[in-house]
């Protein structure tokens, strides 16, 4: 093989090689990608290119029939509002309430357009549904720019590979709630893209029994040190 053959091979796999991280970034992200059931969690979604080079000037969220609590967190770069649509039934929230709308969509829309090439996020707040666990949720988003729009629509089919989809849209996987067990503790950090993880909080005896034998020693430590300082008084003799 011809060393200009070897060397064309060479850039065009280091070219792939960089593109493919590229292009499968190339997309509205969410992060975390899975939350539990039942739970209350913060979805962050991320942007950081336009529509084929042009500024992005706002972020139409379509919400999943299942969700029916959504609070948008406010960013300084964007106006934010909410859709409202009627439920075919209403439904009760978890205060006993009786809902006959839920928030259909949310629309972020940039006070100033978001350049290509540049990246921001903005979060919804909601509450995933108590009997979702096993399924994905997909929230299509449009992103409209100057020039312009990118629909973040597709939903892969069973079977499909979701890497196939073009444009596809931000999902996550809802998985088990955590377990009610009184003695493990649920610490999660949305906020920071991580799963919660549940972490045990039983008290370990041997762990006390070693503490209360510490402190025990350490006690007998302080007596002999003020006896020793003691000062020895001579005896009288006769």
């Amino acid at each position: 093989m011809k060393r200009s053959t070897l060397a064309t091979s060479a850039v065009a796999s280091a070219f792939l090689v960089v593109a493919s991280p590229l292009a499968a970034s190339a997309h509205v992200s969410v992060t975390p990608s899975s939350a539990a059931a039942g739970s209350t969690a913060q979805l962050t979604f991320s942007v950081g290119h336009g529509c084929d080079g042009s500024a992005t000037t706002a972020l139409i969220f379509t919400i999943p029939e299942e969700v029916l609590s959504v609070t948008p967190t406010v960013n300084p770069n964007w106006d934010v509002s909410k859709t409202s649509v009627d439920l075919a039934d209403p439904v009760e929230d978890a205060h006993g309430t009786a809902l006959t709308q839920r928030v259909g969509e949310v629309i972020y829309t940039a006070k100033q357009p978001l350049a290509d090439g540049y990246r921001d996020t903005v979060t919804l707040q909601l509450t995933l549904p108590e009997n979702s666990a096993g399924h994905s949720l997909a929230f299509p988003v449009v992103q409209s720019c100057v020039l312009g729009e990118t629909a973040w629509t597709d939903i892969a089919a069973d079977g499909q590979d979701p890497h196939d989809l073009e444009s596809p849209a931000p999902i996550i996987t809802v998985t088990d709630a955590s377990a009610s067990d009184s003695g493990t503790a649920l610490i999660a950090s949305t906020s920071a893209g991580t799963d919660a993880v549940a972490v045990p909080t039983k008290p370990d005896v041997l762990a006390r029994i070693l503490g209360l034998g510490g402190l025990l020693v350490g006690a007998i430590g302080v007596i002999l040190a003020v006896v020793a300082r003691r000062p020895i008084t001579p005896s009288k003799e006769g």
